[in-house]
């Protein structure tokens, strides 16, 4: 008897794997006595693997191989080697998934690197890189295989191989040449594969440049021909099943710009956005869910710090969980390509899960380290953890995407795993979610109780799209009906509570808000209110809500402008008052900075409107400084001070964001030698009564104009004044304010030149992009960030030389840098915006043509196809945005600047005129090629 027969008669009989290990211990130990170890162990893994050519996919066998691995019998080493020989003879994509699995696993639970687990300690070259070559034989055989949602080989197998890779030293120049070449040929074949893609492409790219180095000079034929051969993939639109380049950029855009057009919170026009993505790519409905889900999953796992959860992983959380099944609901409704039948569009999504739940390592991660309200759970008691994909199943449920049987086959006790806490208890009280909200944010609810709300509402994802249609509700309804009071308490809610203004952000747009805020702000006055020192108030909080999350809106047909926010405090000559407010200005100087004066009455404040008394308050501070300062009769320290008093109380602490703007600009001009401005700024920031708000809008200014320590010469003079202000106080107050450390801090906005050149920053952000990229982890591009940090020319310029370097000096996925591209140029943002796409084709385009003129051959070439890559997707993608727009939204407008008709007209028209030999015909003979391109834009089929 043998290994193999003990083994195919211990299966055969139903026996379990630590019986059959028993058996094969017993056997070896009067049989195999004197074998060397490494041939026991190849004999012991032989014998499985040979039987799952009669029994592919047996969960059995697996446990026979796992049993053998965990008590030691078998090395890991030695199965992965003998399942790796044994890969061709199986054939079967649910068993090798499996088989590469128990290899993964193993790894993974050991702790080690993957030399040391995988790899012996010392393995040799040669043996490594003939393990490196069988793996690369498993992953062609995994591309060849066809695709299915029952098994992720080809993501399994690229796993595998990257962590062999990994193995891989400089040892390599030691190989024979004929041997580097045969595994240079293995590598640069794998490499045409378009199935290959996302960290195992890098990698395996990386690979052969390192062989194509020890083999001279033949190698770069073959590395140019590898690259030709990617840029031409990419120009005809491949799309990787595994990348998240793509979806990972287009959801952090979403969570950057929330608040407003084009955000998470702008449902139709979020879903626009996705239905483009789709509509652009070779994505089948099933790969794109699973891209984009899996893309979130894996934004929030890596959001998580060592710690646990973090503000950036309870933002994503909230997203993941609340709002993008929302997203996935509306968008089924409207994304059904041509050719899918209503059937396969429907069931999309449920064939899509298995490939979600397959990452277990993100599952994990969030799982074990990302658990909302797991670390408070000492704190509070009624938060029990649970699982992330319970969670996020209940959602899919809940908005109608998955039927309860799907769910079923996944997590048959969903409904007794999970309850989310808030709607159990809207249950409790016999109400749905929103009659919940509604009952526990009464006008009487006390502001411990809305902050024990809103802690227990974040904590639950499952429940903010109620809460913010509740708040919408309130919002628009109170500004309509132009209630003070209502409003006020709402917005006041909003901005001091930034887990309610977020929650509402993922789900509304807060600019829509904000117009009605300042549409009330516009409209309101005291005249017909019975106590105006309240309705000034609540105005108050309103207007601090407007000033916190401020853009140029619009309420229905209405324009509104809120540069009288913007630029409160930054005029104050006599002149630039108009209309009303110089009488009003009077009217209140006497009110607040006369000796005589009884205070505030209420006729005062119903004559004055909010938005005039927002103006003139800087005119007020200046007028009663001056009196202190520089008039001949002068005013008294006192009096000063008791008309500040009333700036520091509800009723006038809202217009401070203009004073304080005011104070800091007539210090500068004063050379700092200004200790009345100086005193009262410090007054006005180390108030307790000065609003959060106003703090954390003035902070980053105060930082930039008063420095650590002022000029030796001005402090001294200052000194020898009567009452020295007390400079060292202000700095602090901004600091904290800003949530930044205070001793031994450096002011973070006074750093050397060089890094806080915004060129440098946005180059920076782009570098941190692109390095993410590669490492194969989700990307983030702040483009908003990015265009106030340098013009639109410059950081385009530099987007473009980041790109091609990232080409140019090594052998890289094309696909990544062309979705860098594509995004940047195409993704719709606000009308505010710079548009990027006509921007690049017509001022920056024909600098970079002119450009690779000058260059030799080779580069050329890269420079020319890349140019064609970008140009094809973007023009492409951004006709796929008109098209998504105008079908979702019924919006037939030209989002990114022009309409993509006539820049694909103009482009083809300047690329003729630039032709005849140069790059830029060269750009012109491919386009013209490609014919989905020119089906697209017949334009260019004019120009053949």
């Amino acid at each position: 008897m043998s290994l193999s027969e003990l083994t195919r008669n211990s299966y055969q009989s139903g026996i379990t794997a630590r019986k059959w290990l028993a058996l094969c211990k017993l056997f070896i130990s009067k049989n195999l006595s004197h074998n060397a170890a490494h041939s026991v162990e190849s004999d012991i893994s032989n014998s499985v693997l040979v039987l799952f050519r009669d029994y592919p996919g047996d969960p059995t066998l697996q446990g026979y191989l796992k049993q053998a691995i965990e008590d030691g019998v078998l090395s890991l080493p030695t199965f992965l080697t003998a399942f790796l020989l044994a890969a061709p003879s199986l054939h079967d994509a649910a068993t090798l998934d499996m088989l590469c699995r128990v290899a993964l696993d193993h790894h993974y639970a050991s702790g080690l690197p993957a030399t040391g687990s995988l790899v012996p300690f010392g393995e040799p070259a040669t043996r490594l890189l003939s393990t490196v070559q069988c793996a690369m034989g498993l992953m062609r055989i995994a591309c060849e295989l066809p695709v299915s949602n029952f098994h992720q080989l080809t993501t399994s197998a690229s796993e595998l191989l990257v962590l062999l890779l990994s193995c891989v030293t400089d040892d390599v120049s030691q190989i024979a040449p004929g041997q580097t070449m045969m595994y240079f040929a293995d590598a640069n074949e794998l490499l045409q594969n378009p199935r290959v893609s996302g960290g195992a492409r890098q990698v395996l790219e990386s690979f052969a440049y390192s062989l194509s180095l020890c083999i001279g000079d033949d190698a770069k034929v073959a590395r140019e021909t590898q690259m030709m051969h990617t840029l031409q993939h990419t120009v005809l639109g491949s799309s990787s099943e595994t990348d998240i380049v793509t979806c990972s950029l287009v959801l952090n855009h979403l969570i950057f710009c929330r608040a407003g057009e084009f955000g998470s919170g702008d449902g139709p026009h979020a879903v626009a956005i996705l239905v483009s993505i789709l509509r652009g790519s070779s994505w089948t409905p099933v790969t794109f869910y699973a891209q984009l889900i899996i893309s979130s999953l894996t934004c929030l796992a890596q959001s998580i710090s060592p710690g646990g959860p973090t503000k950036a992983s309870s933002i994503w959380r909230a997203f993941t969980v609340g709002r993008l099944p929302h997203l996935l609901a509306s968008f089924r409704k409207v994304g059904r390509p041509e050719g899918i039948s209503e059937a396969d569009w429907h069931s999309a999504l449920q064939f899509a899960l298995p490939h979600v739940l397959h990452r277990t390592d993100l599952l994990e991660k969030v799982d074990n380290n990302g658990q909302a309200g797991v670390s408070d759970s000492a704190s509070d008691k009624s938060v029990m953890p649970h699982s992330f994909i319970s969670e996020f199943l209940y959602q899919l449920l809940s908005v109608g995407v998955v039927e309860q049987a799907v769910v079923a086959t996944i997590n048959p006790n969903l409904s007794n795993d999970f309850h989310p806490r808030v709607a159990t208890e809207a249950q409790e009280a016999g109400v749905d979610l929103p009659g919940y909200f509604e009952g526990k944010l009464a006008s009487d609810a006390t502001p411990e109780d809305i902050d024990v709300l809103l802690y227990r509402a974040w904590k639950d994802p499952c429940c903010h799209a109620a809460f913010a249609d509740v708040m919408v509700k309130r919002f628009t309804t109170a500004s309509k009906n132009m209630d003070a009071e209502s409003l006020g308490l709402v917005c006041k809610m909003l901005y001091t509570h930034e887990m309610a203004l977020d929650m509402l952000s993922l789900h509304a747009k807060i600019t829509d808000l904000v117009a009605h805020a300042l549409a009330f702000i516009e409209d309101y006055d005291c005249e017909t209110v019975g106590d105006p020192q309240t309705a000034v108030s609540h105005l108050g909080d309103v207007v601090l809500f407007a000033e916190a999350t401020i853009a140029r809106l619009n309420v229905g047909e209405r324009q509104l402008n809120p540069e009288f926010l913007r630029t409160a405090g930054m005029n104050v000559r006599a002149d630039a008052l108009t209309g009303d407010e110089p009488g009003a200005f009077t009217s209140w100087i006497k009110a607040l900075f006369d000796p005589g004066s009884e205070g505030i009455e209420d006729t005062i404040l119903r004559a004055t409107r909010p938005k005039t008394l927002l103006k003139i308050a800087p005119f007020l501070f200046a007028h009663a400084i001056h009196q202190m300062t520089e008039s001949k009769i002068k005013m008294d320290k006192d009096v000063l001070n008791n008309g500040i008093s009333y700036f520091l109380g509800p009723l006038l602490n809202w217009t401070l964001a203009g004073v304080i703007r005011f104070l800091l600009s007539d210090i500068q001009r004063r050379g700092y030698m200004a200790p009345v401005q100086l005193d009262v700024l410090k007054t006005l920031l180390t108030s307790p009564s000065c609003p959060p708000t106003v703090l954390s809008l003035s902070a980053p200014n105060v930082l930039r104009s008063i420095p650590e320590s002022l000029p030796p010469n001005v402090e001294e003079l200052l000194k020898k004044g009567e009452n020295p202000p007390d400079v060292k106080a202000i700095r602090p107050a901004a600091l904290q304010a800003l949530g930044l450390p205070i001793e031994g801090l450096h002011n973070p906005l006074s750093i050397p030149p060089a890094a806080t050149d915004g060129k440098s920053q946005a180059r920076q952000i782009v570098m941190n992009a692109l390095s993410a990229a590669r490492a194969g982890r989700a990307p983030a591009l702040d483009l908003d960030r990015c265009l106030l940090l340098c013009p639109p020319t410059m950081f385009l310029r530099m987007l473009w030389l980041q790109l091609i370097h990232l080409l140019s000096s090594t052998v890289s996925d094309m696909e990544a840098p062309r979705r860098f591209a594509t995004f940047v140029l195409t993704i719709p943002r606000t009308s505010r915006s710079p548009p990027l796409l006509p921007i690049f084709l017509h001022l920056i385009l024909p600098s970079l043509i002119a450009s690779a003129d000058l260059l030799p051959a080779t580069e050329q070439t890269i420079w020319v196809e890349f140019l064609v890559a970008v140009l094809s997707s973007s023009l492409t993608g951004a006709l796929h945005l008109e098209w998504a727009l105008l079908t979702t939204c019924g919006e037939e407008r030209n989002v990114l600047g022009q309409s993509v008709t006539s820049m694909a007209r103009r482009l083809a028209g300047d690329l003729k005129r630039r032709g005849n030999g140069t790059a830029a015909g060269m750009v012109l003979q491919r386009l013209t090629a490609m014919q989905p391109f020119v089906a697209n834009f017949p334009t260019f089929a004019a120009e053949v």
